[in-house]
């Protein structure tokens, strides 16, 4: 088995841009990227550091562009889109901004699309009760606030 050998501080740089100009990307990703080639706590500190001044790495940025992507294309609720920037360190501060940038009316239309559309696949159940726990637990899931689930349960045709 080989041992790889650490890069330097300025190839460790390069790779860390390439890796950032290619997609936006927590201050977790590349702590942990920067780490995985070898370098020390100072240099990676540092290289961190020099990544935000040439702002390749944007917290708040990063936050915005995660929320918006994940409700857009995984149609993610706001309880999940939280919990997932939370488990990748994100400050509260990011998290609150990135979760403003998500229109209302869009975020109803989604739930009302997703709701509908889980409906379609619950039809051949016969208990009402039990479709709507289905349901309920499906948008749960997704990470919608348990609030705007049960209100559009309650106008929900059974």
């Amino acid at each position: 088995m080989q041992r790889r050998t650490a890069l330097s501080l300025e190839q460790a740089l390069q790779k860390a841009r390439h890796y950032c100009g290619y997609q936006e990307r927590s201050h977790r990703e590349v702590q942990e990227k920067l780490y995985s080639f070898g370098l020390r706590k100072k240099d990676v500190e540092q290289a961190l550091a020099t990544l935000i001044e040439e702002n390749y790495l944007n917290e708040e940025r990063f936050a915005i562009q995660y929320a918006g992507g994940h409700f857009r294309l995984k149609h993610w609720g706001r309880v999940r889109i939280r919990y997932e920037l939370k488990q990748k360190q994100v400050s509260d501060y990011c998290i609150k901004k990135a979760l403003a940038t998500i229109d209302e009316e869009e975020y109803g239309r989604s739930l009302a699309r997703l709701a509908g559309e889980k409906a379609a696949t619950l039809a051949g159940e016969t208990n009402p009760w039990l479709r709507k726990q289905k349901l309920q637990e499906y948008l749960l899931r997704k990470g919608y606030e348990a609030d705007l689930i049960n209100s559009y349960i309650a106008t929900w045709p059974h």
